[in-house]
């Protein structure tokens, strides 16, 4: 196969995949276009999908469609494709994020290829975790996932990770002092069951998972504050294990590369049977987001907190169908 014959179907596949991923606040906000004259497959940033308050630089933006560039190379692995990415391949268009040239080879990264089935696995976990540890042979596997995209992820020590839990609290009473970060969270979140053939993005109500008893893990709150009757309580893990992904540098090459990253981390986690959930609460505010680097080790630029564990599947959220996310030329 070649880049010139890569047929419709595929495109559509790959891009389905791509889609999957997670993005802040489930806001999906990534495009592509694919140019069947060269072959390659284009990802933009879909700016009517960002969040202008709560992720003002869009790090977040970034991150998420970093995340669907990672699904996308390991569909295309999966498919016998080797995708050759070029990140920011036009400096006048900031928007035009990857550059993905397809086409056929008799040496697909198997690597990312055994991925594949993890990637409609994957959802986010917001419930409690079991208190048992996690194996060093699969530490050491999530490790590698990120070494493999140029990231690193490491282990707190127990201190540190109370401090992260405390950051989340601050970050969220921070929130709750902001009317406009607040309206946005509200706007992307559903209290409320929502018909699954209407919502097609956002964050569902059956996600949020229950309210902690006492706070011991870092769990992002989405209700904002607003009332959630049907919602139960329930008390999380006590030593819960909290990871930092973070990156030598911080612009946004490094955030795609960080979001690569992240997905690779977390499909290699649902691959070896955990869960995971995030928060970039304590690092949506420059004020917090600098406490969160964990003073004993040398990550200079911390982009995502992770909670890694044994419990319950978190639900699907929904998904945009692939004819809103695809253009053919």
């Amino acid at each position: 196969m070649t880049a010139q014959t890569i047929d419709t179907n595929t495109v559509t596949t790959l891009v389905a995949d791509a889609g999957a991923a997670p993005s802040q606040h489930n806001a999906q906000p990534w495009a592509f276009r694919y140019v069947r004259s060269t072959g390659d497959l284009r990802l933009y940033a879909d700016l009517a999908r960002a969040l202008p308050r709560t992720d003002p630089e869009k790090r977040g933006l970034h991150l998420g469609c970093g995340a669907a560039l990672l699904n996308l190379r390991v569909s295309a692995a999966s498919a016998g494709l080797e995708p050759v990415v070029r990140l920011l391949p036009e400096p006048d268009d900031m928007d035009l994020l990857a550059e993905v040239r397809l086409s056929g080879t008799t040496h697909p990264d198997t690597a990312l290829a055994r991925l594949r089935p993890a990637i409609h696995r994957r959802h986010s976990s917001r419930f409690p975790y079991r208190d048992v540890e996690i194996p060093a042979a699969v530490r050491e596997r999530i490790f590698g996932a990120a070494r493999a995209e140029g990231a690193e992820l490491l282990f707190p020590s127990a201190w540190h990770v109370q401090e992260i839990v405390e950051l989340v609290g601050d970050a969220e009473e921070r929130e709750a002092d902001d009317p406009e970060v607040r309206s946005e969270t509200v706007r992307w979140t559903h209290t409320e069951p929502v018909d699954s053939a209407e919502a097609a993005d956002g964050i569902p109500a059956e996600a949020f998972g229950p309210g902690q008893r006492g706070t011991t893990a870092p769990v992002r709150d989405f209700t904002a504050g607003r009332p959630m009757p049907r919602r139960g309580w329930a008390s999380f893990e006590k030593n819960p294990h909290v990871a930092l992904l973070g990156t030598d540098h911080d612009g946004p090459a490094d955030w795609l590369r960080a979001g690569q990253a992240l997905q690779r981390v977390l499909l290699q986690a649902t691959t070896d049977g955990l869960v995971a959930s995030m928060t970039s609460q304590p690092l949506e505010w420059p004020e917090t987001r600098w406490a969160a680097r964990d003073p004993l080790s040398a990550m200079a630029h911390v982009q995502m907190v992770l909670r890694l564990g044994y419990g319950p599947d978190g639900p699907a959220s929904p998904r945009r169908p692939v004819a809103e996310l695809l253009d053919i030329i």
